[in-house]
């Protein structure tokens, strides 16, 4: 039976995830002056953080090739502060929502998963977790749909430090996991889009990698280890989300459900990923 933790994950990251899907959020760090999109993405997810060191970002973010990161941080702040930038990503990402959802953004039920999402975003535990306890340092919003969104933020990014402890866990790194994303989801690694950074001769370092330690084939693709150990890494993120629900009662996750269903459905027909 699928866990609470992974139902609601369903649920929240198309929330969390207008940030990079919906065009409102780039127009708005653009505005203030940033080019493209991967600077204002590496500023807006890394603003809560306030101007650190590309190797710290590096570190926290875990699957971006090298080089990625500091060809963005610092000297993103040269264009904005990060309190400019959280501010403009909190409303591209409200305006987009507002978009997408249509009537149901100003319903009761946005007001009420929006209040449960939050009590459960602050009850996550916040130890080993630095980009979740970054964005927990910031001031929560009052209106119902920004609510919601920060919300599904924190609990995204909690999650997503969970992710990267079970990965750490079992020695897989950042292009390893997409590697085995790729493979996951039915595709050949060089048809996964973060892996296109990556020349063929370093894909195939990567691979040979995973190859070595019995965890794909010659064909590359998942061997019953590699499959299984796949599994183990999803279950242990599971397993150490689950502690942000545990303040909400059985029919408080129900209601939460119901909410927030329809709200994912409209989101991910309108995403183009």
């Amino acid at each position: 039976m699928e866990s609470v933790a992974r139902r609601l994950k369903e649920l929240f990251v198309p929330i969390h995830e207008v940030a990079y899907m919906a065009d409102e959020p780039t127009e708005e760090l653009q505005a203030l002056g940033y080019e493209g999109y991967w600077p204002g993405y590496f500023a807006a997810r890394s603003a809560p953080l306030g101007n650190v060191p590309a190797e710290v970002v590096d570190a926290l973010f875990y699957n971006f090739v090298p080089g990625e990161v500091a060809a963005c941080i610092p000297s993103v702040w040269e264009t904005a502060t990060p309190e400019a930038v959280l501010a403009a990503r909190e409303r591209g990402c409200v305006t987009a929502l507002r978009r997408i959802l249509g009537d149901l953004a100003d319903t009761p039920a946005i007001a009420r998963s929006a209040e449960l999402a939050m009590r459960a975003a602050l009850y996550a535990p916040m130890e080993g977790r630095f980009l979740y306890a970054g964005l927990r340092s910031l001031p929560v919003p009052e209106e119902p749909l920004a609510r919601l969104w920060h919300a599904a933020t924190l609990l995204r990014e909690h999650r997503g430090d969970g992710h990267t402890t079970a990965l750490v866990a079992a020695g897989i790194d950042g292009q390893e996991s997409h590697v085995l994303q790729a493979l996951y989801s039915g595709m050949k690694p060089r048809e996964f889009g973060r892996l296109d950074p990556l020349t063929d001769a370093q894909l195939e370092e990567v691979i040979n990698g995973l190859r070595i330690r019995g965890l794909v084939d010659n064909e590359a693709q998942f061997t019953p280890a590699g499959r299984t150990l796949r599994t183990e890494i999803e279950t242990l993120t599971d397993t150490l989300a689950a502690p942000a629900y545990e303040c909400l009662e059985p029919h408080e996750i129900d209601q939460l459900i119901a909410d927030l269903t329809p709200v994912a459905q409209k989101l991910k027909a309108a995403s183009p990923f």
